[in-house]
């Protein structure tokens, strides 16, 4: 199995980062992610240092198109990008 490269995870989690920002900009995008994970607004803080919550993130991203979309042409990025980050932040 091939390991990922520290430049590749930390890219992957700065666009988790930025995913997660997009999600939170929005109350209704904030409490269908919160309804997805079963988190509280109050855990979000604690969840988020734990391993998996941001490939977590963008799976929610990946899951939901009317988000994926207008998130990667924010963030400059092609949708197939927020796909690999989240293979690369699933693998150690």
């Amino acid at each position: 199995m091939k390991r990922t490269s520290p430049a590749a995870r930390e890219a992957a989690e700065m666009l988790a980062i930025q995913a997660l920002s997009f999600i939170a900009e929005e109350p209704e995008r904030l409490g269908a992610f919160l309804d997805a994970t079963g988190l509280t607004v109050e855990r979000l803080r604690e969840s988020a240092s734990t391993p998996g919550f941001l490939a977590g993130v963008l799976e929610h991203m990946l899951a939901d198109e009317s988000l994926l979309l207008p998130f990667a042409a924010g963030a400059g990025v092609d949708p197939t990008e927020i796909a690999r980050a989240r293979s690369t932040l699933g693998s150690r």
